[in-house]
């Protein structure tokens, strides 16, 4: 399950991504807009920052813009810079591995097997899901309603 933090994460990039054609967007607008606390949002922005995900602005007409096009920024990275590991047991991990205390053997253990598989294509669809194809998405669900 993503974490709050990340799944404000990703909706204020949305966001960003909807409006880029708009230039700096203010953080209290996408505070008010997405329903997010202006203090965590703020936490979040900056850490997305560091990342150099989102650029910033200070001053009248400042605020947060994409340092990249949304076609170039992916969940995946959106999700393990705001979560960590994306496996759902530490011993399945690429990037954050641990070895379980209740496994006698890992290349034995048929959860490992299971868990393993679904990572795998799991980080398929987050690498292959971008930020454009969220907007595109919603743009197209919108017309629906």
């Amino acid at each position: 399950m993503l974490s709050k933090k990340c799944s404000y994460a990703i909706h204020a990039l949305v966001y960003l991504a909807e409006r880029m054609d708009q230039g700096p967007i203010h953080i209290q607008e996408m505070s008010e807009k997405k329903h997010i606390p202006r203090k965590f949002l703020e936490a979040i922005l900056l850490e997305l920052n560091r990342a150099k995900i989102l650029g910033a602005k200070r001053g009248k007409g400042g605020g947060y813009f994409l340092k990249k096009k949304p076609e170039q920024i992916n969940l995946i990275d959106i999700i393990r810079l705001m979560d960590g590991a994306i496996a759902l047991l530490p011993c399945v991990s690429l990037n954050y591995y641990e070895a379980c205390n209740e496994c006698e053997d890992e290349k034995t253990c048929g959860l490992r097997t299971v868990l393993t598989h679904i990572r795998d294509e799991t980080l398929g669809i987050l690498s292959r899901s971008t930020l454009a194809q969220i907007v595109k998405k919603e743009k197209t669900l919108r017309k629906l309603i």
